[in-house]
């Protein structure tokens, strides 16, 4: 009996819309607390999820909701890293 596979859906940090994992990408902070997008998905650490379009982003940064998921503060620089590898990826 073949079922029917349970697409895993995560909330991106920007729209806050629920989206499948695969269209999201992964931010994470790692055990060491460095945070940096996981393109591939396999880094370990605490993960939240945003939409692959710098407007997200952008949203997600001026409402620090990168900040709420990971109970931290985060630099510019870190941000502006993380802009960076964005606009790379797309």
């Amino acid at each position: 009996m073949a079922g029917v596979r349970k697409i895993p859906m995560r909330m991106c940090l920007g729209c806050g819309e629920m989206k499948p994992k695969k269209e999201l990408i992964r931010a994470v902070k790692s055990p060491e607390g460095d945070i940096s997008l996981d393109l591939t998905g396999k880094k370990s650490g605490r993960g939240a999820y945003i939409c692959r379009s710098a407007e997200c982003f952008k949203k997600a940064r001026k409402t620090r909701r990168f900040e709420k998921a990971f109970s931290c503060q985060i630099s510019d620089e870190v941000y502006n890293n993380m802009e960076k590898e964005l606009s790379d990826d797309e």
